[in-house]
This record gives C-alpha cells, sequence and structure tokens, in this order.
C-alpha cells in the first residue's frame, strides 16, 4: 500500500516510490492529515541507478501507426494531427497528419504547434521538483508561506496545504471547482480570492478532486520562491534546454508560431475552425503551454531519463509516483475499463496498471484540441498523440501503440477501415525519413458531434 511505500520530505534530492504490481492494487488512498504525517514524496540524496528495460515486442513496427494516423485524417476524419513515438532516447517517428486548418490548409508537419491543455500539468510538476532540488522549496511546503493571503472555507486548509497537495490534485476542493467561471472569462487573481468561499469535500491531503485554478496556486509559489514568473521559469529551465523551440506559453505565444494548428468544432456536416479561446490560459500551470511534436518528443526522451542534465532520474521517479488513488479513471473508454487494474495520481502525472504494466500518462482536452501522452517505463517507450479537433477517434492510437509495445492480444480499439497487410503497403519501406513530412488531406470533413471540453 502507498501509505506504507512513502517517507516524509527531508532532503532536497528525492528517490523513488516504491512499485508493486504484484499487489491487488498498486496504488492506495493517502487519508492521512495533517501534512506532517501524511504520504509526501520520498526522499534521498543518492541518485538511483537508470533501471535495465525489456525490448518492444515482437512484431512492434511504427509504419503501422504511421499508416493508421494517416487513415484517421483521410477524408477529414479528424483535420489534423500530429504523433510521435520515442524508444531508448531515440525518436522513432516524430511527424504530422492533416491539415492545420481546414478553411486555410496547410499541411501539419513536425514543428506545427498545438494547443496542450491539460498536458501543461507535468511541466509544472518537473519545474516545481526543480527547486525542490535545488532546495528553493519542499514538496511538504506549506503554500500559505508563499501566498498568505490565501484562504479557504475551512479556516485551517489554507495553513495545511502543501505544494505536493495542489500538484497531485489533494486540495480537498469539489472537482473542477471556478472552472465554469474560468470559461466564463473570469480573472484567475479573482477566482483565488473566491476560493474562500468554495465548498470542500476533505481536508487538504486527504481525497483526490481533479482542479484547474486550484493547481495554478504552484505558479503563485514558483514566483514566490524564485521571483521568476511561472512561464519564464519554464521556458528557461525546461523548453530551452531541451531544444524544445517551437513551445510557447499563452494565446500570444501560439498565434507567433510560424505554424500552428487551428482548434476544430463541428459545424454542419463538417470542421468549422475557430481562433483558441484565451480562457484557460489564464490558469498557465494546468493548461498554459503550446508545442509541436518535435518538442513532445524531446520531452518524452526526458521524461524516460535521457537527459539527466536537465531532468535527474531521482527527481522523474519522485514525480511518477503515485500519490493518491483515482478510481474513477479506470471507467471511462473501453481501454480503460478493460486494461487498467488500477489508478493513481503523482506530481502532474497519472500513473496506471495497464494489464499489469506501469504506465505514466496524462491526456488534456480544451475547445477544438486534444491530446495525450504515455511512457512504459519497462520498455522505455514514449507515446504522444495530438490533435485539432474534439473527436476521440485518435485517442484510440494510445492502447493500440501500447498493446504492441507490450505483446498484449490485439484489440480494435481504432476504427480505422484497412488491414494490417493494406497498412503495411500503405507505407514506405524501412530507412525512410518521416520526422516533419508534410501530407496533403482533403478538405471534406465528417466526424462526431463535438461538446465544449474542459482541460482535464
Amino acid at each position: 500500500m502507498l501509505a506504507a511505500s512513502v517517507v516524509l520530505v527531508s532532503a532536497a534530492a528525492q528517490t523513488p516510490l516504491r512499485w508493486e504490481p504484484s499487489e491487488p492494487s498498486v496504488v492506495a488512498s493517502a487519508q492521512v492529515s495533517p501534512a506532517s504525517q501524511r504520504p509526501a514524496p520520498a526522499q534521498s540524496a543518492a541518485p538511483a541507478p537508470r533501471p535495465r528495460t525489456m525490448p518492444l515486442a515482437q512484431g512492434f513496427d511504427v509504419r503501422v501507426f504511421e499508416a493508421m494516423a494517416q487513415e484517421i485524417v483521410a477524408n477529414q476524419r479528424v483535420p489534423g494531427l500530429a504523433m510521435a513515438i520515442v524508444h531508448d532516447g531515440k525518436v522513432l517517428s516524430a511527424r504530422g497528419y492533416g491539415i492545420t486548418d481546414v478553411q486555410a490548409a496547410e499541411p501539419v508537419d513536425a514543428h506545427t504547434v498545438f494547443r496542450l491543455a491539460s498536458l501543461s500539468k507535468a511541466f509544472a510538476g518537473t519545474v516545481t521538483g526543480m527547486l525542490v532540488a535545488e532546495g528553493a522549496l519542499r514538496w511538504d511546503s506549506n503554500v500559505y508561506d508563499f501566498m498568505p493571503s490565501l484562504r479557504f472555507s475551512d479556516p485551517n486548509a489554507a495553513r495545511d496545504l502543501t505544494v505536493a497537495d495542489v500538484l497531485s490534485h489533494r486540495v480537498g476542493l469539489t472537482r473542477n471547482t471556478y472552472d465554469r467561471d474560468i470559461e466564463r472569462n473570469a480573472d484567475y487573481r479573482d477566482l483565488v480570492q473566491k476560493l474562500a468561499y468554495a465548498p470542500m469535500t476533505c481536508a487538504p491531503g486527504d481525497c483526490y478532486s481533479y482542479q484547474n485554478v486550484a493547481f495554478s496556486l504552484v505558479g503563485d509559489v514558483v514566483f514566490a520562491a524564485t521571483g521568476q514568473f511561472f512561464s519564464e521559469a519554464v521556458t528557461s529551465r525546461i523548453f530551452k534546454p531541451l531544444g524544445m523551440n517551437d513551445a510557447s506559453y499563452g494565446l500570444d505565444g501560439i498565434t507567433a508560431s510560424a505554424r500552428w494548428a487551428r482548434p476544430h468544432v463541428r459545424a454542419g456536416g463538417g470542421w468549422r475552425s475557430l481562433m483558441p479561446k484565451p480562457t484557460y490560459y489564464r490558469v498557465a500551470p494546468a493548461a498554459g503551454i503550446n508545442a509541436s511534436i518535435s518538442d513532445m518528443a524531446q520531452w518524452m526522451i526526458a521524461q524516460g531519463g535521457h537527459r539527466p542534465d536537465v531532468i535527474p532520474a531521482p527527481l522523474l521517479a519522485t514525480l511518477h509516483a503515485p500519490l493518491i488513488d483515482t478510481p474513477s479513471e479506470i471507467r471511462g473508454s473501453s481501454w480503460r475499463r478493460e486494461r487498467l487494474n488500477s489508478a493513481g495520481y503523482g506530481l502532474g502525472w497519472r500513473v496506471y496498471d495497464y494489464a499489469g504494466h506501469r504506465v505514466v500518462f496524462h491526456g488534456g482536452a480544451v475547445q477544438g484540441y486534444r491530446g495525450l501522452m504515455a511512457m512504459v517505463p519497462e520498455r522505455d517507450l514514449g507515446v504522444v498523440v495530438l490533435w485539432n479537433s474534439e473527436s476521440s477517434l485518435p485517442s484510440g492510437l494510445f492502447p493500440t501503440i501500447l498493446d504492441r509495445a507490450i505483446g498484449l492480444p490485439a484489440r480494435r480499439w481504432l476504427d480505422v477501415d484497412l488491414s494490417e497487410d493494406a497498412l503495411y503497403s500503405a507505407v514506405e519501406p524501412r530507412g525512410h525519413q518521416p520526422t516533419g513530412r508534410r501530407v496533403s488531406a482533403s478538405r471534406s470533413a465528417a466526424a462526431n458531434a463535438i461538446a465544449e471540453a474542459t482541460p482535464r
């Protein structure tokens, strides 16, 4: 159980939280308080050696997945898509498919910028962990010490809330507190003040409840600890060192990009492109980043432990360790119901038991954009898929790729019409250079009905 696997924060470096896949549940709830007693990221001064990994299962071929992605954008089932697959610190594929905008079509390529929505949360956890490693703050530092004006309806809550609580959604508020206000263009600062009147379901640290506004309190902590605006801290500590040259924050960041994918919503029998809304950009730590698939390939390589000069392995082990159980993640889509045995949340990352295999994951959605990213540590595999519509179709790439990597029996998670033989014949032979390849597509459109989505 998790509570038996973690120790209190006592130093600036981090070590892994122990993972026990043989136990009935690999993620357990943290139900203790106050902050001095509840589970916090484990730490030690000694770096952990890089673990040995297993090879990808026989028959794993990125050409098949590239052909599947191409089939998804055929006839504009979705307007555009970008996908990256990395393994053993190398980029196997990072390319675009389809178009950026149905009204002014340009091909999506490896440097086309997408809005990441809640995929941004992993960057917030990582940059905070860097500051912990430097001794600028601690995982169990009280947020109140950096924000003395912070108030909750429970008079003791603000003083009990820790940095790790914020990043693992253990604030104690009801789910998605004030997200509707964000959608109505409310100012983040005003909503922080309104937290004093928001209902609470538990004390900080005692329960999980997903947040965007409260999660973004970590940006105020980073500013108070460093004097650097949050977006500047991520840019200088993550984007630049990793060579994420297309990455940016905010609406101005995406519109200033040399090539960027417009969001699309359903309109009659096709797609209609929009200008991105500024709403969730106002909660930058939760949902503020824009990036290309080339950027995200480098991000996956670093999160896989291949850039210790930027993100040390002990810190990664801490970020990727579950702190709280999230059983609702096991329900929902068919692959979740069938493949997930347990689920938890760490520090900006979800952690799954996927058919007995550990998977570190996050998804994101905001009007006209969706995305997901995942790592399978035992295979040293990373996958990112970004698309510029609210169709759920491309999400089937994720379990399809994971099943092939692990060697699980094939399931039809993805609605593509080509047989595997046809997929192989439709792709280029080995030795081609797929990264950045431009792909044209028809401007006709067909897709599922779309509803307004919030980052999740």
